[in-house]
């Protein structure tokens, strides 16, 4: 132990006791001032509440849309496509291998990256650039 490593101990606060007497500084109304919504047992507002004022939240304009009917696709580049184990890539061979996690609603092949073996790729889509990439490489690209 060295006088430049002593630290000092962390500060001990003792719990506040209300409600005990007018010498401890938080005796009567215990802290809560006189009277009103949050002076009552269980008193008090939920979040955002405003005071019966239309709250921010609703008071922003909402911006966007979401279309609930659209596909949601997982992408899958050929980077992705050369680490394959399998000639023959489907939704499933690329889950098992362990490159993607599940297929949602299909797959896409997008063209970043290079692709080295011949494959054929089994996909919802495919991205004209992917497309030509994986034809050249030897291999085939057929949509589902």
């Amino acid at each position: 132990m060295e006088l430049g490593n002593i630290k000092a101990s962390k500060e001990k606060v003792a719990k506040r006791r209300v409600g005990r007497g007018i010498g401890s500084g938080l005796g009567k109304t215990s802290g809560k001032g006189h009277k009103g919504q949050k002076a009552r047992s269980g008193g008090g507002v939920r979040r955002g509440f405003e005071g019966g004022q239309t709250p921010l939240y609703r008071r922003l304009p909402k911006r966007g849309f979401k279309n609930i009917h659209a596909l949601n696709y997982t992408e899958v580049t050929l980077t992705m496509l050369s680490k394959s184990k399998s000639e023959n890539v489907t939704a499933e061979t690329l889950i098992s291998d362990g490159i993607i996690s599940k297929a949602n609603d299909g797959i896409v092949v997008i063209a970043t990256g290079n692709l080295d073996k011949k494959l054929t790729v089994k996909a919802t889509r495919f991205t004209k650039a992917a497309k030509e990439k994986i034809e050249a490489a030897g291999g085939k690209a057929e949509v589902i």
